[in-house]
Parts: C-alpha cells; structure tokens; sequence
C-alpha cells in the first residue's frame, strides 16, 4: 500500500514539476513575443514525463552505447528535450512567437497543473482519512 502512495505521488511531484517548467518556458516566450529574432521554445509534456518517471529508456540506451556519450540525467530536474516553435506567420523581424498559440498553452498547462495539485491534495487526504480512521 505505501509503495503505490509513493509511487502515485512521486509520479504527480514528478508531473508537477515539468509542468511548472513548462510554464516557466511558454511565460519566456510570452515575454519575449517583440524580441527580434527570438525563437520559441516548448516541450513535449508526454515525452518528457515518461523520460522523468523512467518510462522511455532511450536517454539510457544512448549514454551506454559509447564511451564518448555523457551519462543521462534521470528525473524531472534533467532538462527535458526543448523543441523550437516554427513561425505560424512570416514577419521581418523573425520572431516565431503567435501570441494566441502562447496563451492558449498557457492557460492549458495552467488548468493541468491545478489538476496535479488537486490529485496531490487528494492523495494525501486519502492517507490522512486512512491513518485517522473513520
């Protein structure tokens, strides 16, 4: 029983912690929506989640296969893959940064994050109930 409370919640810490990444690199590009030349960056949340909760071995498999390569960092503190946004339109001063796009994600990983904290607060009011009893 503790081992999946544990693994619930170290899969949501681990969840929460990409998406406030996440949220931190869509407010970056948000910010920096009239900087010339800037290029927006995301992630893929799928992706890089299943890297951080040891779901997808190919980091592993790479650091392994030849002696050159440096060892993968495992958990959500290792930076996940980024990937560059491609402009939606063609502007002069070549920034890739569509404002809409950079909203409508926002508000998205904001909803999914309060979603995380909520599955957090109800695991541990789940443990809280089971240890009190009724």
């Amino acid at each position: 029983m503790l081992n999946r409370l544990t693994a619930s919640l170290d899969f949501h810490g681990q969840a929460l912690a990409l998406r406030s990444e996440r949220q931190r690199l869509l407010a970056s590009n948000i910010a920096n929506a009239d900087t010339p030349g800037y290029v927006a960056r995301d992630m893929d949340f799928a992706t890089a989640l299943k890297q951080a909760t040891g779901s997808a071995n190919t980091a592993a498999t790479l650091s392994t296969s030849t002696n050159g390569h440096i060892a993968a960092a495992t958990g959500a503190r290792a930076e996940p893959n980024l990937l560059y946004s491609s402009a939606s339109q063609t502007n002069l001063d070549r920034n890739s940064v569509d404002m809409d796009r950079e909203r409508a994600a926002f508000a998205d990983n904001s909803v999914k994050y309060e979603a995380t904290l909520r599955f957090i607060n109800g695991n541990v009011r789940t443990m809280l109930d089971a240890i009190k009893g009724q």
